[in-house]
């Protein structure tokens, strides 16, 4: 088990190459309010003083403290002199002629022997991100010391909890620090080591709260209280520590820090140790054992590892299953190009199936959502236009006026004995040019199709393309612009449909025989009816003309008063009873109309999905990948062409160094033999 923690270091420094936060790795987060003596305990477990001090807020950028265990100088040199590097070393520090050093991940192969100098280089990076005046980032600072008289542990140090703010910290400072420390406390594989002054009450502590809300049942958390010399006489910490005031699952221990006069005077940390177990040995006998800096250490390194230890399974899952989805992800992107004529034709070929697929209904991505493609253009035939000639009234807009004046108007100056033939071809032409506005409606709404499909090629079917925007653009240009060619051609067809309709209206079409015999049986009874009143009528005629023989002219006046008359000026009634003989004309009319016209229609509506297939839809899929290639396929515009977006490459760059990073980290987890997690 001792390789757990190296091996989680390992992992660290692989994912923050990437600056992936995909993968939450075990560590421990030590949180605490100003001033608890967090920094203190940091020095304690590394044995130096390292970390910035002062007044205020001191630590204002999380740093990621990884301690590593190396043998002795003279050890290693013994080692390297005989046999080789020891296994315990690594070649990172194998020629370092240092008891103990340190490195920074921003400073690539530097070493730090001086712990001053490290301290100063905290503070210096501090100050380039978060400001000289106390302000804060959540920017980690990366740090790594080896030596031999530190155990292997991650340790995380955030700034410390406060409260009003300072210099030119900003006034929501307070959620600030609580939102970042919430980041890092969040992360189910994290251990939280609180640290709470004795001096102060727990019921108060702003670090244990912060903790319980995050890990409520207490299972991630362990707490350390600092300053128990400074503890008001007659007072102790014993409750505390047994955990008889706020129980946590994960031990509670108490630890002695140094005074500020022991830092001033440089009192040295191993002496500082001596005088803390002297203090527990005299106030706290039964809990020496079980308190100090030195059991503190312990106890971490020991639940850091049996905490990496279950985490381990999950964390190797999580790698094999983030890698697959990379590896996905980067294919999505594809290979940089090398072959540009190979490329091209490529994509335009699996454009253009895929456009052509679409219409047919066998496309790879078929949308649940809404209808589209081949599905589309037949709901558009059977459904829309279908229902919309069928709503089309073969009368509509055509009163008994309309029909009576065509009639007359069909007869010239001489009354008609037969309904004539003429007046009903007019008025069917008339009825029949309707049908010509929703044909031309249905080829619009075909095209518009058509024009959805090449989006819908682009964005579900030929990913590729989304990796050359002048290459998409250009196909987009080419494809609309042959369907833009073929629709003024489908709806001059489609017009012409409609001309043909109108050009000659056949009386002898087999499905009009039965209208016809109609008209002719209605015009014989109109011709019996007519004889039957033609003796009436010349009796009725020879009494009229005595009548007016005897009654002075009436509707001409007298020429001395020289006034001309003018028969127009009577108005004509714009509505008025038919007769019955108009009744009828009008009857056989409408008739022969309504018939007439539902033949017309139903031609029209089997005839124009027919036409649009042919000479629309069809053509763009026969001609579609010659004119994609004939209009692209050029020496001169390949280059041009297959320029990738920036954001393709990038991702592609950002995808693979992740992709890397898993298995790189994928092989360190492997290394983990069974044997090592028991």
């Amino acid at each position: 088990m001792d390789t757990l923690i190296p091996t989680i270091n390992r992992l660290q420094e692989v994912f923050l190459t990437v600056g992936a936060e995909v993968i939450q790795l075990p560590q421990i987060v030590v949180v605490g309010s100003q001033s608890s003596g967090k920094s203190s305990v940091l020095e304690s477990l590394v044995g130096r003083d390292f970390l910035p001090r002062g007044s205020g807020i001191v630590t204002r950028r999380p740093l990621v403290l990884q301690l590593v265990n190396i043998a002795p100088l003279q050890e290693r040199q013994k080692t390297e002199n005989g046999n080789g590097i020891n296994q315990n070393a690594s070649n990172s520090y194998s020629g370092v002629k240092a008891e103990e050093w340190g490195t920074f991940l921003h400073c690539k192969n530097q070493i730090f022997t001086d712990f001053q100098q490290i301290r100063q280089e905290i503070e210096t990076e501090t100050e380039r991100t978060s400001g000289e005046n106390k302000g804060i980032s959540p920017e980690p600072i990366y740090l790594k010391i080896f030596s031999p008289k530190v155990l292997n542990l991650t340790l995380v140090d955030l700034p410390g909890i406060t409260k009003v703010p300072v210099g030119d910290q900003p006034e929501d400072i307070e959620a600030q620090v609580q939102e970042m420390i919430l980041s890092f406390i969040s992360n189910p594989n994290s251990l939280i080591l609180s640290v709470s002054p004795a001096n102060s009450d727990l019921a108060t502590s702003d670090a244990l709260k912060l903790a319980r809300e995050v890990d409520p049942d207490g299972r991630r958390t362990l707490l350390v209280v600092s300053k128990l010399d400074l503890m008001d006489a007659g007072t102790d910490a014993l409750e505390v520590l047994l955990g008889r005031v706020i129980p946590v699952k994960l031990g509670i221990i108490g630890v002695v820090n140094r005074s500020q006069h022991d830092i001033n005077t440089q009192k040295k940390l191993e002496d500082s140790m001596r005088d803390e177990q002297a203090f527990l040995q005299r106030h706290y006998p039964s809990l020496a054992s079980r308190a100090g800096s030195r059991y503190l250490a312990k106890t971490l390194s020991r639940l850091l590892m049996h905490h990496i230890r279950d985490c381990l399974p999950e964390l190797k899952t999580r790698v094999t299953v983030l890698s697959a989805q990379y590896q996905t992800r980067l294919n999505s992107y594809g290979q940089p190009v090398e072959d540009h004529s190979a490329t091209l034709l490529q994509i335009v070929t699996k454009f253009a199936s895929d456009y052509c697929h679409t219409i047919e209904g066998t496309a790879r991505y078929i949308q649940t959502s809404e209808l589209c493609g081949g599905a589309r253009i037949c709901y558009i035939f059977h459904e829309t236009f279908g229902r919309t000639l069928q709503s089309i009234d073969p009368l509509g807009g055509l009163t008994e006026l309309d029909i009576l004046t065509a009639i007359r108007n069909a007869t010239g100056p001489r009354p008609a004995l037969f309904v004539p033939e003429v007046s009903f071809e007019l008025l069917a032409k008339r009825q029949i040019k309707r049908l010509e506005e929703p044909s031309l409606r249905c080829v619009e709404l075909v095209h518009e199709e058509l024009q959805r499909i090449i989006q819908h090629c682009s964005s579900y079917s030929t990913q590729e393309l989304l990796r050359f925007p002048k290459l998409h653009d250009s196909i987009v240009e080419v494809v609309t612009g042959l369907l833009r060619k073929r629709l003024p051609i489908t709806n001059e067809m489609v017009h012409n449909l409609v001309a043909i309709e109108l050009a000659y209206i056949n009386t002898k079409h087999p499905d009009f025989a039965d209208a016809a015999q109609v008209s002719a049986s209605v015009n014989s009874q109109q011709i019996s009816h007519c004889q039957a009143e033609t003796l009436d009528g010349g009796k009725r005629w020879k009494n009229e003309k005595v009548a007016e023989e005897k009654a002075p002219p009436a509707g001409f006046g007298s020429p001395s008063k020289g006034r001309a008359i003018n028969l127009l000026d009577t108005a004509v009634p714009v509505a008025r009873k038919l007769s019955s003989r108009e009744q009828r004309d009008c009857e056989v009319i409408q008739r022969l109309i309504n018939c007439y016209f539902l033949i017309v229609r139903k031609s029209i509506q089997d005839s124009v999905p027919k036409t649009v297939m042919h000479f629309l839809v069809n053509f763009v899929k026969e001609h579609l990948q010659s004119e994609l290639v004939g209009q692209l396929y050029k020496q001169t515009l390949l280059q041009d062409l297959l320029i990738e977006s920036q954001d393709t490459a990038q991702q592609r760059t950002e995808v693979a160094q992740m992709l890397e990073a898993l298995k790189k980290a994928n092989n360190i987890i492997s290394e983990i033999r069974e044997t090592h997690l028991w």
